[in-house]
C-alpha cells in the first residue's frame, strides 16, 4: 500500500530567497539515504511585450483549489518515482524580474529518479495548479495575463 504524505503548504509570500534555497539544502545533510537531489528554480524573465518589458509578474491563486492540486501532484509524483522527499514551495504577491518565484526540490537514492521527478512536476504544475500570474509592464500598471508555456 502507498504512503499518503500530509498536505503540506506550497505558498510563499513575494519572492522565494537565495537563503530559503541554501537552507533548504541543508536541512538534508543529516539524510544519509539520499543520493542525488534535482531543484528547479523559476526565476522571473524581463520579457518583451507588445506593452514593453515585464518588471515582475503578480501571482494570485485559488489558493485552497491550488493547494488540493499541489498535493494531488506531490501524492502522484511519489506513486511514479523512487523519491525519498519532496518539498514545492510558489509565490504570491508580486514578484520582481531576476527573482525566484517556483522552487521545486525533489531527493531520492539515485539521480535518474530525481531528475525524471522535477521534470514531471514542473510540468504538472504548470498544466494543472490555478495559480494565475500578471505580467507587469512600466510605471504606468499595464499588464498582460501571463499565458503558461
Amino acid at each position: 500500500m502507498d504512503k499518503i504524505h500530509k498536505p503540506k503548504k506550497v505558498f510563499v509570500q513575494g519572492p522565494i530567497s537565495p537563503q530559503f534555497v541554501a537552507d533548504s539544502i541543508a536541512r538534508h545533510q543529516s539524510k544519509v539515504n539520499i543520493g542525488a537531489h534535482a531543484i528547479f528554480l523559476g526565476q522571473i524573465r524581463a520579457d518583451e511585450k507588445e506593452e514593453g518589458f515585464v518588471t515582475g509578474i503578480e501571482y494570485s491563486a485559488y489558493e485552497e483549489m491550488a493547494e488540493q492540486a499541489f498535493h494531488a501532484i506531490r501524492e502522484d509524483a511519489f506513486s511514479k518515482f523512487d523519491l525519498t522527499c519532496m518539498h514545492i514551495y510558489h509565490s504570491l504577491g508580486l514578484v520582481p524580474t531576476g527573482e525566484i518565484s517556483l522552487f521545486v526540490f525533489v531527493s531520492s537514492v539515485h539521480r535518474r529518479a530525481a531528475f525524471e521527478a522535477s521534470e514531471y512536476i514542473v510540468d504538472e504544475i504548470k498544466t494543472k495548479v490555478p495559480i494565475f500570474g500578471k505580467e507587469l509592464m512600466g510605471p504606468a500598471g499595464e499588464y498582460v495575463w501571463k499565458e503558461n508555456k
